[in-house]
């Protein structure tokens, strides 16, 4: 347990709410998204400001207490909470500010995607962020940053300007491209490794209305899909995006009820181009045969097709994750896909391969921290359900697809979707950038007080 005297001492200079287990409120605290994540923090922070994550820092160095930061709460393997320790948690910190001049956005750390695309919407405008609007901006934008706009804009930190900063001493600091280059190339996809960002600045681009949403095919009649897709997202123009998954259809009204609960593939669409362009963009992809059997693409608000998945996935389920890169998709990959995917253990469980090419490959591996600037896809498969008692199933049923694809990826899998693996697969997933991220660890926090993450472990240079 934390001492009480010591958390006195805290108290005393910080503006926010400091929870401790047998308080009113606690087990709601210690909740992330994932909830097969079960942990009990010695104490819950919660930061109105700056100065207070300043002064949670130095609490948590000055009392060597294991530290985790939170924002959103989203991320997969719970990463945003710890036993016994303290949860650093900017939650309350979730200001945007739009600037439709200069076009850019500041956001503070513990806000969501889903604030920030109202805010920009307002203007026409956005920044490339992931696929669910409940997802926090830290995490997110940390682990590199996947989207409806990969192909179009880049990875989200190919749209981050510059971060504001607590280091593991308790400074305060400002990293870009013109102070502190090297800690701005770690941030970019080395995750919550060197600090608590307390704010992103990203640059916008004008986005309003997409032509998009999804296009289902029974399993039966998808293999002929997913080869066609597999060279057509390869050598499309960039302001298509689509992403492949599996899935069993939602029993709600917007799908027609013969298909309800029937597995399926799927593409889902984001095109920003000319609106006026963009039923002749899809005519083509119309025309592949077989049919799709659903297709519900059309105009959509930008942040109404960045949320269409938030009331399929709300906070309180159980996942368990696992990922990899995908430089090729070969016949043989295909089918043992599509097999997986038959097995499919719940209705909320699926696969989905997230294109990051277009612009994304635009952009030199060596030049930020995330590594697989030369994969077409990032693959993710979860197994979701809300009952604990299907826990097992899920899980190895997602270990077991897992295996099966696995030779025929990339190697390293992108950190946003990943558990607890060990040292190896972020050592897999960094490559040649691991030791310099190792050594800058090192220069900026040598003691890894943050460590509650994928963590790259301090290396002293020679």
């Amino acid at each position: 347990m934390i001492e009480e005297a010591t958390i006195q001492e805290l108290k005393s200079g910080f503006r926010g709410t400091l929870i401790k287990p047998g308080e009113g409120g606690y087990d709601d605290a210690r909740k992330v998204y994932n909830a097969m994540i079960d942990k009990h923090p010695g104490l819950i922070a919660y930061c109105e400001d700056v100065a207070d994550v300043i002064y949670a820092v130095n609490y948590a160095r000055e009392n060597n207490l294991l530290v985790a930061v939170r924002g959103g709460g989203h991320n997969g393997g719970g990463l945003g909470v710890c036993d016994d320790g303290l949860v650093i948690d900017l939650s309350h910190m979730d200001g945007v500010q739009v600037n439709p001049e200069q076009m850019t956005v500041r956001v503070e750390g513990g806000c969501t995607w889903g604030k920030v695309d109202h805010a920009t919407h307002a203007f026409g405008l956005a920044t490339p962020a992931g696929y669910i609007s409940t997802t926090g901006v830290g995490g997110l934008t940390l682990g590199g940053g996947m989207g409806h706009l990969t192909r179009r804009y880049g990875l989200t930190i190919d749209n981050l300007l510059e971060v504001d900063m607590v280091l593991a001493d308790g400074s305060f600091i400002k990293a870009s491209d013109k102070t502190h280059q090297d800690l701005f190339w770690a941030i970019r996809g080395g995750g919550g490794n060197f600090g608590v960002v307390t704010s992103f600045l990203f640059k916008l681009h004008p986005v309003d209305v997409d032509y998009g949403g999804p296009m289902l095919w029974e399993l039966d009649q998808v293999k002929p899909v997913i080869q066609w897709y597999r060279d057509f997202i390869l050598e499309a123009p960039e302001d298509i995006n689509g992403f492949f998954a599996f899935l069993q259809v939602p029993p709600v009204e917007h799908f027609p009820a013969a298909y309800h609960n029937k597995l399926v593939g799927g593409i889902v669409w984001c095109y920003t181009g000319p609106m006026d362009k963009a039923e002749e963009v899809f005519r083509p992809i119309r025309s592949i045969k077989p049919a799709p059997a659903i297709d519900l693409v059309g105009p959509i608000p930008h942040p109404a097709l960045q949320s269409m998945f938030d009331p399929l996935y709300p906070p309180g389920l159980q996942w368990y994750w696992k990922a990899d890169f995908v430089d090729e998709l070969s016949d043989e990959a295909i089918d043992r896909h599509i097999a997986n995917a038959r097995k499919l253990p719940t209705p909320l469980s699926s696969m989905h391969l997230y294109p990051v090419n277009g612009a994304a490959h635009e952009i030199d591996k060596a030049a930020t921290a995330f590594s697989y600037r030369d994969a077409n896809w990032a693959e993710v498969i979860i197994g979701v359900d809300p009952d604990p008692a299907n826990n097992e199933k899920i899980t190895n049923w997602a270990k077991n697809y897992f295996n099966d694809l696995h030779p025929y990826s990339a190697g390293g899998a992108y950190v946003n979707f990943m558990m607890e693996e060990g040292d190896e697969r972020i050592r897999a997933t960094y490559r040649d950038n691991y030791e310099k991220l190792a050594h800058l660890k090192y220069k900026y926090d040598p003691n890894n007080l943050f460590k509650v993450n994928q963590n790259i472990k301090p290396l002293a240079t020679a």
